[in-house]
């Protein structure tokens, strides 16, 4: 049994699609960020960034793991699937792990702080973020357009990159004229393990589809006060 420590956000979305794709028995644990659980000593000792997702392998002596990316890599490693054992087949799942971890998640991340929740409109910042994000969409679409999948077969590196890049309209970004891209979108969330991690922690909207409307104002509202002031009061640099 593995415990899932998480929230409604791409990166806790990412481990819960991967459990059910593996359909490996885990318990849901809901943090509750905006009352900064995930800064409890508890928490803590498990996710030493005080950040979400962070998982208990409670088979392997209540082994820990936190960053998202890593755990993806744990797990793949666990069951021997969703990512290939050979050298060089490893390595391009890793490559476009990466270029989520490093590229995608932060981009659309700055995007969606300064396009939703920042309480200033600072139109460089957004238009920076909005066309950086684009611009990495298209390297996707680039590599799509001659595959099925970023890495060969279905990987953890797909579900990395599909869960943010689902968010996409969050982030104030369209996907238009990226045909490739699209396909893979829709082929990913016709999946039924997609279909159920993202309703796991359940949310009362979905940054996919929900942009606009009351219940996105008060999604922002609340992200806004962890982005600017912290769950325990002003907090330099917390997002």
């Amino acid at each position: 049994m593995i415990d899932l420590y998480t929230a409604a956000t791409p990166n806790g979305h990412k481990i819960s699609i991967a459990l059910e794709e593996l359909a490996l028995p885990y318990t849901v644990h809901a943090l509750k960020l905006g009352e900064g659980e995930q800064k409890k000593p508890a928490f803590l000792a498990i996710s030493p960034n005080g950040r979400i997702p962070a998982i208990v392998d409670r088979e392997e002596d209540d082994f820990a793991v936190f960053e998202s990316g890593a755990i993806l890599v744990y797990l793949a490693e666990k069951t021997g699937r969703l990512m290939p054992t050979d050298t060089k087949g490893r390595s391009r799942v890793m490559q476009w792990l990466m270029f989520q971890m490093g590229g995608i998640g932060p981009m659309m991340g700055q995007a969606n702080v300064f396009f939703r929740y920042f309480p200033e409109k600072i139109q460089p910042a957004i238009d920076r973020y909005q066309r950086e994000s684009l611009r990495l969409f298209g390297v996707l679409d680039t590599r799509l357009r001659d595959h099925e999948y970023l890495a060969g077969d279905y990987s953890i590196a797909d579900i990395a990159n599909w869960a943010w890049v689902r968010t996409h309209r969050w982030s104030g970004v369209e996907v238009d004229g990226l045909p490739h891209l699209k396909r893979w979108l829709d082929a990913i969330r016709a999946r039924p393990a997609a279909q159920a991690g993202i309703l796991k922690p359940p949310s009362s909207m979905s940054l996919a589809t929900d942009t606009d409307g009351d219940k996105a104002k008060q999604f922002a509202e609340e992200a806004r006060k962890l982005v600017v002031m912290g769950p325990s009061g002003p907090t330099k640099g917390e997002a």
